[in-house]
């Protein structure tokens, strides 16, 4: 058994810490061992932690994940948190707009709109990690700079992957993608198609890759890479972290993005 800390948006924040960004973030915990748990372990990686909100008398999400890494499959078993949703009133608008992008995945929905209406005003890049289909997404992606789905969102809003990135580029954004798993990925940047295979690896469990995925793509954006480029970043980013137990582990090292002309 592996114990390790996760969350789309927070293995995204490990990965671009160690690839030397500073990193802030904003989510809600239980006053639980899980809650203790989980602000550690983003301490421990550098992360600032302040924006973390305690619920006390509530009990913090979890995960317990079987992997079976002969066929490269997993199960999950879940508990959503107990406590109120991350609010508006929550966020530190302050180190909102002093920040050089916005990275969510929109499930706190109410402040996570808040906070994307805030950073467009402030000319901050939206960039969103689009996991399931769910109320609100849409207009986070009409306030989004980059938005990548999941192949579960993309099932959900159209017949295939190509259609889904036309539709969110009809929303306004620009730079909009789906990945695809072991098929790759498949995105639109400015009304133009790309679609890339998944970089080959040693697969043994896909917890966190879509998570990497999304830290290669940001750190490209603030990097100044072209939109090819930071998606190939991505790409390769979740492979590597498909070859380790769980979502962090994988994660490359900073010296091998840079190796890589990252």
């Amino acid at each position: 058994m592996h114990i390790q800390g996760g969350g789309p948006v927070a293995n995204a924040l490990v990965a671009l810490s160690r690839w030397g960004l500073p990193c802030y973030i904003s989510a809600v915990v239980g006053d639980d061992a899980f809650g203790k748990t989980i602000a550690d372990s983003l301490r421990e990686e550098g992360i600032d932690t302040s924006g973390l909100v305690t619920r006390i008398g509530h009990l913090s999400q979890f995960a317990f994940i079987v992997t079976e890494p002969d066929m490269a499959r997993r199960t999950i078993f879940w508990q959503r948190p107990t406590g109120m949703s991350l609010q508006p009133n929550d966020l530190d608008i302050e180190v909102l707009l002093k920040s050089r992008a916005l990275h969510t995945d929109g499930i706190f929905t109410e402040a996570s709109i808040f906070a994307c209406i805030r950073a467009k005003k402030a000319g901050i890049p939206v960039i969103v990690d689009a996991g399931t289909l769910r109320d609100g997404m849409l207009d986070i992606a009409r306030l989004s700079d980059c938005f990548i789905a999941s192949e579960t969102f993309s099932q959900a809003m159209a017949e295939d992957p190509v259609e889904t990135c036309h539709i969110l580029s009809e929303l306004g954004c620009s730079f909009v993608g789906v990945t695809l798993g072991t098929k790759g990925y498949i995105a639109m940047i400015d009304g133009r198609v790309i679609s890339k295979p998944a970089y080959p690896a040693r697969a043994i469990d896909t917890t966190g890759c879509g998570d990497a995925f999304h830290a290669g793509v940001t750190y490209g954006i603030l990097q100044g890479l072209d939109a090819e480029k930071c998606l190939d970043l991505g790409a390769w980013a979740a492979a590597s972290v498909s070859t380790q137990m769980g979502g962090r582990k994988g994660i490359p090292a900073y010296k091998e993005l840079k190796k890589r002309g990252y």
